[in-house]
Parts: C-alpha cells; structure tokens; sequence
C-alpha cells in the first residue's frame, strides 16, 4: 500500500515538473515580449519627443514671420501705426 502511495505521490510530482518546465517555457516567452513592447515604448517616447521639439520651432519661426509681417504692413502703411 504505501508502495502504491510513494508511486502515486512519484507521478505527481513528475506531472508538476512538467507542468512548471512548460511555466518558465512560457515566462520566458512572456519576458522577451515584454522587453519588446519597452523598447517599442521607448522608440515612441523619443519620437513624441521630437515632434514637441519641431512644434516649438514651428511656432517660434511663425512668431518671426508674424512680426516681419507686421513691420511689411506697416510700412506699406496698410494698417495704423500704433
């Protein structure tokens, strides 16, 4: 009987190594996904970066073709002088 029991107890533990083989097979898996999406996110992060950059130098040049456009009105006299 107790035979029957340490082999009973023997198959359960060899199913649960299997079953946790299987586990960090698929962690594994998980991990490199993972470190994927990070990146990805990273990438993302720097781009949006970038774009806030290229917006601020847009409006500063718009702010400079804003102001010579002015000066030109002015001294076609087109508007009133202030």
């Amino acid at each position: 009987m107790t035979e029957n029991v340490e082999h009973l107890i023997l198959e359960h533990l060899k199913a649960l190594r299997g079953e946790f083989s299987a586990f960090k097979a698929d962690m594994s898996e998980v991990k490199l996904r993972l470190t994927s999406l990070e990146e990805r996110t990273s990438l993302l992060e720097r781009s949006v970066a970038n774009l806030h950059g290229d917006i601020a130098l847009l409006h500063s040049r718009l702010d400079r073709m804003d102001g010579r456009l002015e000066r030109i009105e002015r001294r076609l006299e087109l508007v009133p002088s202030a």
